[in-house]
C-alpha cells in the first residue's frame, strides 16, 4: 500500500473513532443549542463588515456578469449577503458577536449551554463540534454578561463556572480574552454567589493564562479596576452577610493576579483597611480560607516592600506562619505556611546582610542603604528574635515527621518534605538560627534521612573504628528510598559546617556519633563521585565536603580529612592526574573551552578539597597544577564563563525566585563566578602550602606562562571591580596577593583617596611619634576609618555652624604610643587611607601588633591570611560615617543645592534655610577634578566655604553619597517604579540627569557619568513614554549621547508620536533626531529580515 493510502487510511480511523465519542444525545443537545443561538442577533464588527463587503462585490459582479447590472441584481445579492449572516455563516472569527435583549431567549441559551456541558464525556472533549461550539457559547455569554440582567447573571455565572471546569484549558485557551473583562466586571456584584462565581472562573482562567497574552489581560485588569474591586470587597467582608467562601475566592483570586503581575503588590500591601480584615479572619478556624489568606501573604512578601508592610503588622501574622506549620494541620494549610516562611527566609537574609554591614549613619540621608533595603528593624528584629526557634522547630518537624507505605512516601510527604528542605536553607546564612538547628538535633533529622530510619541500628552499636562506621554507613545510603531529598541534605550539612564557630564542639552537645557518622557517609558519596559521570546530586555532595574540610569548626574539618583521606587511599592520585588533564584541556592553546560546565566545576571542587589533605598538594605541584590553574584563570579572565548555581542545581529552582520584586540583594558569595572562584581557591591553597611565592620561587618555576606582575595585576583588577566579580572570588584574590606582599582590597574609591596622603593638601591633623618626626594627616579619614588612633580628648571640637568654618584651618597635634614606629606607621596610614599596603614578612609581624591594638579587624585578618570564610562580607571602603556626627569636628565646607519645593529647610546642625550638606573638601576633591582645582586656584570662590551647586537636593544627596562610597543610589524600582505615575517617575530620573551633566561640567571622571546613563537607560527600557521629557532635559543640559539614547527610545513610536502632536514640543533638532533614529531602526530591521 502507498504512503498516501496509509496516511488516509488513519485519517479516516481517527475520525471514526471521533465520531464515536459524540453520541446521538449530544448532537441533539448541539442541535437545541444551535437553534437558541439563532433566536439571537448575530452582528460583526468593522473588520467582518469589510469581509462582507468584499464578498457583496465579488458576488454583484459574478451576478451581473451573467444577468446584466440593474436594481434587481443588487437587491438578490443583499439578501444572499443577509441569508447568509443570519443562518451563523462568519466571514471573519474575530468579528463575531452575539445578542438578544430577550431575557427568555437570554435564558433558553444559557440552560441549553448548561445542558450541552453536561452531556459531553471526558472522550468527546477533543472532538471538532465542541471545539468548534466552544466559539459560539463564549460569545453568547459575553453578551448576556453585557446585557447584565440580574435574573439572568446568577444562571450564567453558574454556567461559565461549569464550562471552564468541564473544557480543557487548551480548548478555552483562544478565547479566555473575551472572558476576562465580563468576568471582572461582575466582580463588584452585589449578589454574592455572583462574585463567587466569577471569582473562581476568573482564577481558573488567570492560572491557566498562557504567557503570551499576559499583558492584553494586564491591560483589561487595569482598566476594570479588578484590583480595587477585590479590595472593596475584602474591606465589605466583616460584619456584613456574605459567606466565607465569597471572601476565599476574591482573596484566591487577588493572590492570581499579584502573582502574575508584580505591579499590583504595592497598592496591595499599602492597603491597612484590607490586610486588617485580613489579620482578624485568618484566626478562623476554615482551613481553606486559612490557605488562601496565606497564599496571598506570599504573593505579598515576595515583594521587598510589600514583606516589610507584612512585618509590621505585627506578631499575629509570624504566629499564624509558625502555627500552620506545625504537625496537627491539614496538608494544605502546611505547605501554605511553609511557603509563606520561604518568603520572608528572604528577608531574613537581608536583613542579616544589613546586620553585618550597615553604617551607623545620619538618619536624615539614609546614606548606607538603597531605598528597597531600608529594612523595617522592628519587623526584621520580630523575624530573627520572635519567630527564629519556633521556624527551626517547624522545619525540624517537617523533615522528621515521616514513615514509608509500602516502602515509598506519600505524594503529600514528598511535598511536605520539599518545603521543609527548601526552608532550612536558611542554614547557608550566619546568624541564630545555627544555634537552634543544633539544638532541635538537626544531624539527627539529616542522618534518619540518609539511612532510612536504620540510624538507630548504629547508635545502639558501639562503633569504635571507622571502618565499622563506614560499613554502616554504605549498607544504610543503598538501602535509602529517598534519593530525591539528598541534595538538599549534603547542602544543609554543607552550610551548617560552614557557620560553625571554631571551637564547636559535638561532645558537649551529645551529637559525636551523629555528626561523624553524617561526615562518613557524605565522604564516600564523595568517592562514588569519583567513580562515575558527574550529575547535579554529585555537585551537592563536592559542595558539601568541601565546606567541612574548609570549615571553620577544628573538630569537623579535621574529622572530614581524616575520613576522606581514608577512603580515596585508593583513587586519589590517579584521579587528581585525571582532574588536571581535563581543566588543561579548556585552556589548551589559543582559546578557553568548555564541553560541560557541570562537570569542570564539580572537578575544579574536587581539586580544591584533595587540596586540604596533606598527602596530595606536592603531588599536584609535581603535575604541573599551578600552571595548569593559572592557565585555566587567565583563560577564564580573557573569556568569562558565567554560571549561576541554580542552573547546575535543579533542587534550588523555586518558582519564588523568579517572580520576586523589589529586593537590593546583591546575591551569593559565589556569584555567577563559579569557575573563576574554585580556580582561584585551588592556587591559593597550593601557594599557602608552599607558605610564600617570593620565598620559594622555585614553586613557580617552568609553572607560569606570564610574569608575577601580571598575575598581580589581574588580582588587583579582580578585587577592584566589585560590579564583575562576586564576593567570594574577590575575597579570594586578596588572599593570594597577601602571598605577594600586598594586603588588603584595592579600590577605586581609595586609589583616589590614596592620592590624598601624598599631596597634603587641606591636612588639619599631625600625628606625632616618640622621636618627635611628624605626620600630617587629614582627620576626618583617620577618625573614619581608625577611631581608637586618635584619643576623643585631644580632638577639635565639633563644628556648629556655619561661622565655625573657617578659612584658616588650625592644626590639631596627637602624640602616638612610644610603641608605633616610622615605618609602621606610615603603612598604616597607607590602609588607612586606601584599604591596601604592601610589606615585608618583618614589617607584618609589627603591623598585626597594631591591628589587634587598634581594631582594625579587616587588616588584621588579610595580614594572618586568615583563610576566607565562606559567605564572609567583604571589608567595603566606605566613608559614608563622616557624614554623621564624628565628621561634625572635620567639616570645613557647605555644599548648597538649587531651592526647590523644600521650603521650610530646617539643618539640625546650622541656621542656613537652604538645602545644603556639611562636607570635606579632601573628600571632595579627590575624586573631582574642578573642585580640586578651585580649591587651588587662590582665587576668592577658593576661600569661600559655601559652594552653590546648580542641581536639585535629590541630585545633591546622591552626589554625595557617590564621592563617599563610590557608590550610586539607585531608584525606585519593581513595583514601587510600576506604581509611580509619569510626573513621578521623570521626578525619580531628572536627578541622574543632572549628574550626568554636573560629571561633566566638574570633570569628576567617566564612572559616575556611566554610571548615571545606565540608570537613564535602565528606566526608559520599562518606562519609553519618558522618552519625551528626557530628550528636552538632555538637549537642555547639552547631554547629546543621552539625547540619542532617548531618540532611539522613541524611534519605533516615530511615526504615532507625529501624528499626535507629541513631538510639537520638541525643537526641529530633536525631532529630526529622532526622525534618523526610526529610519536607522527600520533599515537594519529591513537588514535582519532579508
Amino acid at each position: 500500500m502507498r504512503p498516501s493510502s496509509l496516511l488516509s487510511s488513519k485519517k479516516q480511523q481517527v475520525a471514526a473513532e471521533n465520531d464515536r465519542a459524540i453520541s446521538g444525545h449530544i448532537l441533539t443537545v448541539h442541535q437545541r443549542l444551535n437553534h437558541a443561538l439563532s433566536l439571537g442577533q448575530r452582528f460583526y464588527t468593522d473588520k467582518t463588515k469589510q469581509s462582507f463587503l468584499d464578498i457583496f462585490i465579488l458576488i454583484y459582479v459574478c451576478f451581473c456578469a451573467n444577468h446584466g447590472y440593474n436594481r434587481e441584481a443588487m437587491d438578490c445579492c443583499k439578501a444572499l449577503i443577509y441569508q447568509l449572516s443570519q443562518t451563523g455563516v462568519f466571514v471573519s472569527d474575530e468579528g463575531r458577536k452575539w445578542y438578544s435583549a430577550d431575557i427568555e431567549i437570554q435564558r433558553l441559551v444559557v440552560r441549553s449551554i448548561d445542558a450541552f456541558l453536561d452531556s459531553i464525556s471526558s472522550e468527546a472533549l477533543q472532538h471538532p463540534l465542541v471545539k468548534d461550539t466552544v466559539a459560539d457559547i463564549v460569545e453568547a455569554l459575553k453578551g448576556i454578561f453585557q446585557y447584565n440582567s440580574e435574573s439572568v447573571v446568577r444562571l450564567t455565572s453558574n454556567v461559565v463556572l461549569k464550562m471552564v471546569g468541564i473544557i480543557p484549558s487548551s480548548v478555552l485557551q483562544p478565547h479566555f480574552l473575551k472572558m476576562v473583562c465580563p468576568l471582572t466586571c461582575l466582580l463588584s456584584s452585589c449578589e454574592s454567589h455572583v462574585a463567587v462565581s466569577c471569582a473562581t472562573a476568573l482564577g481558573f482562567i488567570l492560572s491557566n493564562l498562557c504567557v503570551k497574552r499576559e499583558k492584553e489581560v494586564l491591560e483589561i485588569l487595569r482598566e476594570k479596576n479588578a484590583v480595587g474591586k477585590i479590595l472593596h470587597n475584602v474591606h465589605d467582608f466583616p460584619g456584613g452577610s456574605m459567606p466565607v467562601v465569597y471572601l476565599k475566592e476574591m482573596v484566591s483570586l487577588l493572590s492570581r493576579i499579584l502573582w502574575r503581575w508584580p505591579s499590583f503588590r504595592f497598592c496591595v500591601s499599602d492597603d491597612t483597611i484590607a490586610m486588617e480584615v485580613l489579620g482578624s479572619t485568618s484566626l478562623e478556624p476554615d482551613s481553606s480560607t486559612k490557605v488562601a489568606i496565606l497564599q496571598l501573604y506570599s504573593t505579598i512578601a515576595l515583594c521587598s516592600n510589600g514583606a516589610n508592610k507584612l512585618l509590621d503588622t505585627g506578631q499575629n501574622l509570624l504566629q499564624m506562619m509558625v502555627q500552620s506549620m506545625g504537625s496537627s494541620n491539614p496538608h494544605s494549610v502546611k505547605m501554605a505556611g511553609f511557603k509563606l516562611a520561604q518568603c520572608f527566609a528572604v528577608i531574613f537574609l537581608v536583613a542579616l546582610t544589613i546586620l553585618f554591614d550597615r553604617c551607623f549613619v545620619s538618619s536624615r540621608f539614609n546614606y548606607g542603604l538603597s531605598r528597597s533595603a531600608q529594612i523595617s528593624e522592628q519587623g526584621c528584629s520580630r523575624l530573627m528574635k520572635m519567630c527564629c526557634e519556633p521556624l527551626i522547630n517547624a522545619i525540624i518537624s517537617g523533615m522528621s515527621d515521616w514513615s514509608l507505605v509500602s516502602g515509598k512516601l506519600t505524594k503529600q510527604q514528598i511535598s511536605l518534605f520539599g518545603e521543609a528542605c527548601r526552608l532550612a536553607m536558611i542554614t547557608r546564612w550566619a546568624g541564630e538560627q545555627h544555634k537552634h538547628f543544633w539544638k532541635l538535633g538537626v544531624e539527627k533529622v539529616l542522618l534518619q534521612l540518609l539511612l532510612n530510619n536504620n540510624h538507630e541500628t548504629f547508635l545502639s552499636q558501639n562503633l569504635a573504628s571507622l571502618d565499622q562506621q563506614i560499613a554502616i554507613a554504605n549498607k544504610g545510603q543503598s538501602a535509602s528510598s529517598l534519593l530525591f531529598l539528598r541534595p538538599y541534605i549534603w547542602d544543609i550539612l554543607g552550610w551548617l559546617a560552614t557557620n560553625c564557630a571554631e571551637d564547636f564542639d559535638p561532645k558537649k552537645l551529645g551529637n559525636e556519633l551523629n555528626i561523624n557518622m553524617l561526615i562518613t557517609c557524605s565522604c564516600l558519596a564523595f568517592v562514588d563521585s569519583v567513580r562515575t559521570r558527574p550529575t547535579c546530586g554529585t555537585e551537592s555532595v563536592c559542595r558539601a565536603v568541601l565546606l567541612m574540610l574548609y570549615s571553620p569548626s577544628k573538630f569537623i574539618a579535621s574529622q572530614a580529612r581524616s575520613v576522606l583521606c581514608e577512603v580515596l587511599k585508593p583513587h586519589g592520585k590517579e584521579d587528581i592526574k585525571h582532574l588536571l588533564t581535563t581543566l588543561n584541556a579548556t585552556s589548551s592553546g589559543d582559546k578557553f573551552t568548555m564541553q560541560d560546565n557541570l562537570q569542570i566545576i564539580i572537578y575544579l571542587m574536587r581539586l580544591v578539597c584533595y587540596l586540604a589533605l596533606p598527602r596530595y598538594p606536592k603531588h599536584v605541584v609535581k603535575n604541573h597544577g599551578i600552571k595548569t590553574l593559572l592557565a585555566f584563570i587567565k583563560g577564564w579572565l580573557s573569556s568569562p564563563v558565567h554560571i549561576k548555581r541554580s542552573s547546575l542545581a535543579p533542587h534550588l529552582r523555586t518558582s519564588f525566585h523568579e517572580k520576586t520584586c523589589c529586593y537590593d540583594y546583591a546575591g551569593d558569595w559565589e556569584g555567577e563566578d563559579m569557575l573563576l572562584l574554585y580556580g582561584l581557591w585551588g592556587l591559593a591553597e597550593l601557594i599557602r602550602h608552599s607558605d610564600s611565592v617570593k620565598n620559594h620561587a622555585h614553586v613557580f618555576a617552568n609553572q607560569m606562562d606570564y610574569t608575577s606582575a601580571q598575575l598581580v595585576s589581574q588580582l588587583e583588577e579582580i578585587c577592584t571591580c566589585d560590579d564583575s566579580y562576586a564576593p567570594g572570588s574577590r575575597w579570594f584574590a586578596a588572599y593570594l596577593l597577601s602571598y605577594f606582599g600586598l594586603y588588603g582590597f584595592p579600590s577605586k574609591l581609595g586609589k583616589r583617596i590614596g592620592e590624598a596622603l601624598k599631596e597634603k593638601e587641606h591636612t588639619d591633623l599631625k600625628l606625632i611619634l616618640r622621636d618627635q618626626e611628624a605626620f600630617t594627616v587629614h582627620g576626618v579619614i583617620v577618625m573614619t576609618r581608625c577611631p581608637p588612633l586618635l584619643p576623643p580628648g585631644k580632638l577639635p571640637p565639633s563644628k556648629k555652624t556655619s561661622s565655625d568654618i573657617s578659612e584658616d584651618v588650625k592644626t590639631t597635634e596627637v602624640c602616638l604610643s612610644s610603641h608605633v614606629d616610622h615605618e609602621v606607621l606610615l603603612k598604616v596610614l597607607d590602609f588607612i587611607y586606601s584599604g591596601y599596603l604592601e610589606a615585608g614578612e618583618d614589617l607584618v609581624k609589627k603591623l598585626k601588633v597594631f591591628a589587634r591594638h587598634c581594631k582594625l579587624q579587616s587588616m588584621l585578618q588579610i595580614l594572618c591570611r586568615k583563610h576566607p570564610k565562606w559567605g564572609s562580607p567583604l571589608p567595603s571602603f566606605n566613608l559614608i560615617f563622616a557624614l554623621g556626627s564624628s565628621g561634625k569636628r572635620f567639616w570645613d565646607i557647605i555644599l548648597e543645592a538649587e531651592e526647590d519645593h523644600l521650603r521650610q529647610w530646617k539643618c539640625n546642625i546650622c541656621c542656613l534655610s537652604v538645602p545644603h550638606i556639611h562636607a570635606h573638601k579632601v573628600i571632595l576633591s579627590s575624586s573631582c577634578e574642578y573642585l580640586q582645582a578651585l580649591f587651588r586656584s587662590g582665587m576668592r570662590e577658593s576661600g569661600s566655604q559655601t559652594i552653590k551647586v546648580t542641581i536639585s537636593w535629590k541630585a545633591l544627596v546622591r552626589l554625595i553619597k557617590w564621592f563617599y562610597s563610590d557608590e550610586l543610589q539607585k531608584p525606585a524600582s519593581g513595583c514601587l517604579w510600576d506604581n509611580l505615575d509619569a510626573d513621578e517617575k521623570l521626578c525619580e530620573l531628572k536627578p541622574y540627569i543632572e549628574l550626568c551633566w554636573l560629571a561633566k561640567f566638574w570633570l569628576i571622571g567617566n564612572d559616575l557619568y556611566e554610571d548615571c546613563l545606565r540608570v537613564v537607560m535602565s528606566c526608559l527600557d520599562s518606562a519609553k513614554s519618558l522618552s519625551v521629557k528626557v530628550i528636552q532635559f538632555a538637549a537642555g543640559f547639552s547631554l547629546w549621547e543621552l539625547a540619542k539614547v532617548a531618540a532611539n527610545h522613541m524611534a519605533p513610536f516615530y511615526h504615532h508620536l507625529r501624528n499626535s502632536g507629541e513631538l510639537e514640543e520638541l525643537d526641529e533638532e530633536l525631532i529630526e533626531m529622532v526622525r534618523v533614529a526610526s529610519v536607522r531602526l527600520l533599515q537594519e530591521s529591513g537588514h535582519h529580515s532579508s
